[in-house]
């Protein structure tokens, strides 16, 4: 996949166990080229839990993708109408949430093993 000059929103959600790996992921979308924005809910980017302290994840993300995370409602607000990115992946996303919100037609791809969909 060519990812070079593509504008990734890549959004971390709270489920704090996956974060190692998907970081690593954010790494590899790096390397292939892309700028990714970093986009964390308020659980994802405020709590400490027993898989490490959000600051600590915070400092990487923002390290590896050169780029301030967006964490507010009005932070967020323009990343649709301004057309801020080509792609969005939502990480994790489970296969049953992605099923019961999806309404589109995807394509599906997937970068080292991370399944991504498009629209």
């Amino acid at each position: 996949m060519e990812l070079n000059d593509k504008k990734i929103g890549f959004c971390l959600t709270g489920s704090f166990c996956t974060f190692k790996n998907t970081i690593l992921q954010i790494k590899e979308i790096v390397k292939l080229g892309a700028k990714v924005i970093p986009i964390m809910s308020y659980n994802a980017f405020e709590l400490d839990t027993k898989f490490g302290d959000a600051k600590d994840f915070i400092t990487q993300i923002e390290e590896i993708t050169q780029n301030k995370i967006i964490h507010t409602i009005q932070e967020a607000e323009p990343i649709g109408p301004k057309k801020m990115t080509d792609i969005m992946i939502i990480a994790p996303c489970s296969r049953k949430y992605y099923c019961k919100t999806c309404k589109w037609s995807y394509r599906h791809t997937s970068i080292n093993g991370c399944k991504i969909a498009f629209a």
